[in-house]
């Protein structure tokens, strides 16, 4: 069992106050929503919405923020005060409890071409292929049967997890004399900008000319697809099942939700929020807040 001192934890997150009890050693993180804590070794976090619940608490080490603690009325607890309790929390796992990160690693069932070049600091899993003339930058993590496509460009510490599809062909046809559909050549690439973060099971597809950006830290969760041609600002996020068409421009800071689609051609702008199951048809302005279908701003994104 781990033990983690209070002292180490207080110095690592610098909160903004600490009461409660000296020396006491941290055992285990816990999920406040499922489980009831019960003595000061284990350490959770609440946001202001349920701290009501923390007067109910017999025991436990609580990360909460300053409105909370006002309003909490228990002695029974140990409270760190910080500013932003999540992103503590967050800190405190990455710091004690976290396992090691992988380390450079190349699996020996990828298959890399001898064009590519790769970082001898990437961690390469299972049955990876890395086509000809890939860039695959320092600290890159490619996780077990993700194909990364000719001509793609990762940069460098991006995160890419499992069964991705990166820079292959996207569904671009016209019909011809005899009215039948033909492929349009796809000849561009992807860019994937530094500290990005792709889950598992997505598709991002090349450009058919230039090419299909993910900007500075994006976010990209599980089951997304990426057209050809799409370009996304930095610090963007892009949640389960959206869909963004083909040469849509996503700016800086934007929040694409669950199931949200994004039309071809379609332009949100910096600092939009897009909500679940959203149907993006007409451009988004900047801190905007849209959601339905069709999408339709409802206010301001503050």
């Amino acid at each position: 069992m781990k033990k983690i001192n209070i002292d180490d934890i207080l110095l690592c997150i610098k909160p903004v106050g600490y009461t409660g009890k000296k020396n006491i050693e941290i055992t285990h993180l816990i999920d406040f929503q499922n489980n009831v804590p019960q003595s000061h070794e284990q350490l959770f976090w609440s946001n202001d919405k349920n701290a009501y619940k923390l007067n109910d608490l017999s025991g436990g080490t609580v990360i909460l923020s300053e409105a909370s603690f006002a309003s909490v009325k228990n002695e029974r607890l140990n409270f760190i005060v910080v500013q932003k309790p999540r992103l503590a929390f967050k800190q405190v796992l990455e710091a004690f409890f976290l396992s090691e990160t992988k380390k450079a690693f190349i699996s020996p069932s990828a298959r890399i071409s001898p064009s590519a070049k790769c970082s001898a600091s990437a961690y390469i899993g299972e049955n990876v292929v890395i086509d000809d003339h890939c860039e695959i930058g320092e600290g890159v993590s490619i996780g077990h049967n993700t194909v990364i496509h000719a001509h793609t460009i990762i940069k460098n510490n991006v995160s890419i997890g499992c069964n991705n599809t990166i820079g292959s062909v996207g569904f671009g046809y016209e019909k011809n004399e005899e009215g039948l559909w033909e492929m349009i050549p796809h000849i561009g690439n992807v860019i994937i900008h530094e500290h990005t973060e792709i889950g598992n099971n997505n598709c991002i597809d090349k450009a058919v000319l230039g090419s299909t950006v993910i900007g500075r830290n994006v976010k990209i969760d599980n089951l997304v697809h990426i057209a050809h041609g799409v370009k996304i600002g930095e610090n963007s996020l892009i949640i389960a099942h959206a869909m963004i068409g083909g040469s849509a421009v996503i700016g800086k800071n934007v929040w694409v939700g669950p199931n949200a689609s994004v039309i071809n051609h379609g332009s949100i702008h910096d600092d939009g929020f897009i909500g679940m199951g959203a149907v993006v048809i007409k451009p988004v302005e900047k801190n905007s807040v849209v959601a339905g279908n069709p999408a339709k701003h409802l206010r301001n994104n503050l």
